[in-house]
């Protein structure tokens, strides 16, 4: 009998657990679409002016190619080398962000009604989670930080822009660019790690 009672209680323990977990994401996802309708719905004269054209320099990774491109030239070996960096994080984030992880969460872009016709006609037909431009963004940006902190410093604001245009523009909710952002900043450990773990294994 005590064994009995002891399982029933176990098991109602893990259904009030079961309960308690769904209500927290319940309440989740209800503050992630409020916060993503409020960014959606953002107008301001900044915005219209500098959100759209980060978009385009955003799009197929170029923005992050011209800075190492320049920090190849003008920085010496240590431009060269937070060039590399950068670009390797940006690969690995883009493989696991595009890659995998878009395959396997397939999610619905947020709705047509929270942002403007015209926003909503040029967004893409992938799935909006996790978001790929600020995995890239966030990778590169971390690499370079590690190898050069200054020129990270100086990346760190256009990558901030990236993540609010995603969400602005109804690309994306923003729980899927919280997501973008932490593979991006594991991608740039990863990179970084990568040449100790090759050693140790040698």
């Amino acid at each position: 009998m005590r064994t009995g009672n002891a399982l029933n209680e176990h098991l109602e323990q893990l259904r009030a657990a079961e309960r308690q977990s769904k209500r927290t994401l319940a309440a989740l996802r209800h503050v992630d679409h409020r916060l993503t309708r409020h960014m959606a719905a953002w107008d301001s004269a900044w915005a219209h002016r500098l959100l759209p054209p980060m978009e385009e320099a955003a799009e197929h990774t170029k923005l992050w190619w011209a800075v190492a491109m320049v920090l190849s030239v003008s920085g010496g070996w240590k431009g060269c080398k937070a060039a590399a960096a950068g670009v390797s994080a940006m690969a690995v984030a883009e493989v696991l962000s595009n890659g995998i992880a878009k395959p396997l969460v397939e999610r619905r872009r947020p709705p047509k009604e929270w942002i403007s016709q015209d926003d909503a006609e040029d967004r893409p037909d992938s799935s909006s989670f996790p978001s790929g431009h600020t995995a890239a963004a966030v990778a590169f940006t971390a690499a370079v930080a590690a190898s050069w902190p200054g020129a990270g410093a100086a990346c760190a604001a256009a990558t901030v822009l990236v993540a609010i245009e995603r969400v602005h523009d109804g690309a994306h909710y923003l729980s899927d660019v919280a997501a973008g952002a932490a593979i991006g900043a594991a991608a740039a450990a990863l990179v970084r790690m990568a040449p100790r773990l090759v050693l140790s294994r040698l």
